[in-house]
């Protein structure tokens, strides 16, 4: 099986540099030209599934791929972004000031900090990594799976942290910090899992919608 995992297109927060998490806030007017081009980049491959995270940058993102190849959108409540506790809805530029230490605490990459209020990397990867397995067990043979920067990039830094051995003092494996753009396609194949694509923007490069400010990944 192949699974394309989609980080949906540019959200009014990313252009904004806020704190989504789990917040439900639209695409940006960018955000929506970048859904144009991941609707062209599906044409051409046999997609049989579309799934996606519930809240509406990744299901709006998710309903132009299904609508451009005929499909229906699958909703899976697991695949929502992390839960970034009190810091959702607030500016990192704010946060940086008013919550100097929880910030520096969050960006030192420890898998098990949660923001107060909100959860933790490892709980992120848990339940991402728990949906793409399962989902590798469907007879379909081309699957794309629209989600949020945090939970793609906290899965598949578990996927390969746990195939390497690399395991925290939990026996947890610790989530990569990786960089996904909004509207990447990321490519994982089954069985293995083993990841032939990372990041991939070349369709919005020939579509004119590339963009890779990331300060707002969640």
């Amino acid at each position: 099986m192949y699974q394309f995992l989609v980080r949906h297109a540019q959200s009014s927060s990313n252009l904004e540099q806020r704190v989504q998490g789990q917040l439900d806030v639209p695409l940006s007017d960018f955000g929506r030209r970048q859904t144009l081009a991941l609707a062209t980049w599906a044409l051409p491959r046999d997609i049989e599934e579309v799934w996606s995270s519930p809240l509406a940058r990744a299901r709006h993102t998710a309903e132009a791929i299904a609508i451009a190849i005929g499909r229906k959108v699958n909703i899976d409540e697991r695949l929502k972004e992390l839960d970034a506790g009190i810091f959702q809805g607030h500016l990192w530029c704010e946060l940086e000031k008013t919550k100097p230490e929880e910030v520096a605490a969050w960006r030192s990459g420890d898998p098990s900090y949660a923001m107060p209020g909100g959860e933790s990397r490892n709980q992120l990867a848990r339940r991402g990594c728990e949906v793409l397995r399962e989902l590798a067990q469907r007879p379909a043979k081309n699957i794309v799976v629209v989600a949020h920067g945090g939970i793609l990039a906290a899965s598949l830094g578990s996927l390969f942290a746990r195939i390497n051995n690399t395991l925290n003092a939990e026996g947890i494996a610790m989530p990569s910090p990786l960089v996904l753009h909004n509207a990447s396609v990321s490519l994982l194949e089954w069985p293995g899992p083993r990841l032939a694509i990372l990041n991939n923007i070349e369709h919005l490069h020939s579509e004119g919608v590339a963009s890779i400010d990331q300060s707002g990944l969640l």
